[in-house]
């Protein structure tokens, strides 16, 4: 896309077949890893901003041109890691995804707490302190529909 300027970011959110406990310590960094050059590799111009999650969920932040369709990226994404961890080293059964995923845009602004937000799950889970918005891959029956706005103040200013 050598004519176009664009500056798109999506923060995604995928959890494990029924909520296992499936991405263990063994599964996450070849997880994180495959998931990095499998972007970079089947995205061109993409970037890869973070790429996080505890046992049963991942996420990520990514940019992705304006000519990638979200919906098949994150389904290519998916079914790609899962056979690669299943494959592998880690055998057969090790991890599958349940249906759906969570994303939200953001703008380069957010971007830093958005990482930092990534590479810090384990303490938010801890300590309760988790973004809804960032942690959710359906919507509510009471929304009726998708959710409005962008991304969340960031946690310091919300409330």
């Amino acid at each position: 896309m050598p004519h176009a300027y664009w500056e798109l970011f999506f923060h995604f959110t995928w959890h494990t077949k029924d909520n296992r406990p499936l991405i263990t310590p063994r599964v996450e960094p070849l997880l994180h890893k495959y998931l990095i050059h499998r972007t970079l590799k089947e995205t061109p111009g993409s970037t890869v901003h973070a790429v996080g999650g505890i046992e049963d969920h991942v996420y990520m932040a990514v940019s992705l041109p304006p000519t990638a369709l979200l919906a098949k990226w994150i389904g290519d994404i998916k079914g790609a890691s899962s056979h690669h961890i299943n494959h592998g080293p880690c055998g057969l059964g090790s991890l599958e995804w349940q249906v759906g995923y969570g994303v939200v845009s953001f703008g380069k602004g957010d971007l830093p707490w958005v990482v930092e937000y990534i590479r810090n799950q384990r303490e938010h889970h801890g300590r309760g302190t988790v973004v809804e918005r960032l942690e959710r891959i359906t919507v509510r029956e009471d929304e009726g529909g998708a959710p409005e706005g962008g991304i969340p103040k960031k946690p310091a200013e919300a409330g």
